[in-house]
């Protein structure tokens, strides 16, 4: 029997980062559990970034996951300051996993819809559905930002024996 494996993703966000927990093996899946960093629009930026880091490590230390997932960073051109603003969240992630010893690998938004809706562009409530359906629950992931970061942690785990050898600490 294969051994239990544990994915943590992350939805990464300024105001909300999205944080999903699965254990399982394969497409079976235990355990699992989700949450939300909140920080405050009025703290600085340089208090919000730590409160993500310092957050994330309490949680990579308590979990010790196998493999961590960010969602894929994105900007659209009409609004170039939140990919910045994204880009610096997804820093303070990646050192967190560092700091954790925590393998990360990064995989866009579509390609996880694809996984597990068949539909790249599939909506938010497609994918927040199909988790639900992995996770054999019957009431709504809220918020978004955990159901996207469990999406994503269900990919990890879905992925990770054929990933292992290519996976390294970031």
């Amino acid at each position: 029997m294969k051994p239990l494996v544990k994915a943590i993703g992350i939805d990464p966000g300024l105001a909300d980062t999205g944080f999903g927990i699965v254990q399982g093996t394969g497409s079976r899946i235990g355990a699992y559990a989700f949450g939300t960093i909140r920080t405050s629009k009025d703290d600085t930026l340089s208090n919000r970034l730590d409160l993500i880091f310092s957050e994330l490590c309490s949680i990579l230390n308590s979990e010790k996951p196998d493999l961590m997932v960010i969602e894929g960073i994105f900007s659209l051109k009409q609004y170039p300051k939140t990919g910045i603003a994204l880009g610096k969240v997804c820093g303070a992630i990646l050192v967190a996993g560092a700091r954790c010893r925590v393998p990360a690998i990064e995989i866009p938004a579509r390609e996880a819809k694809r996984i597990l809706t068949g539909n790249g562009g599939a909506s938010k409530a497609q994918m927040e559905r199909a988790v639900r359906h992995f996770l054999k629950k019957e009431t709504a992931i809220v918020p978004s930002h955990a159901s996207d970061a469990l999406a994503l942690a269900l990919v990890g785990l879905f992925r990770y024996e054929k990933n292992r050898e290519t996976m390294t600490i970031v």
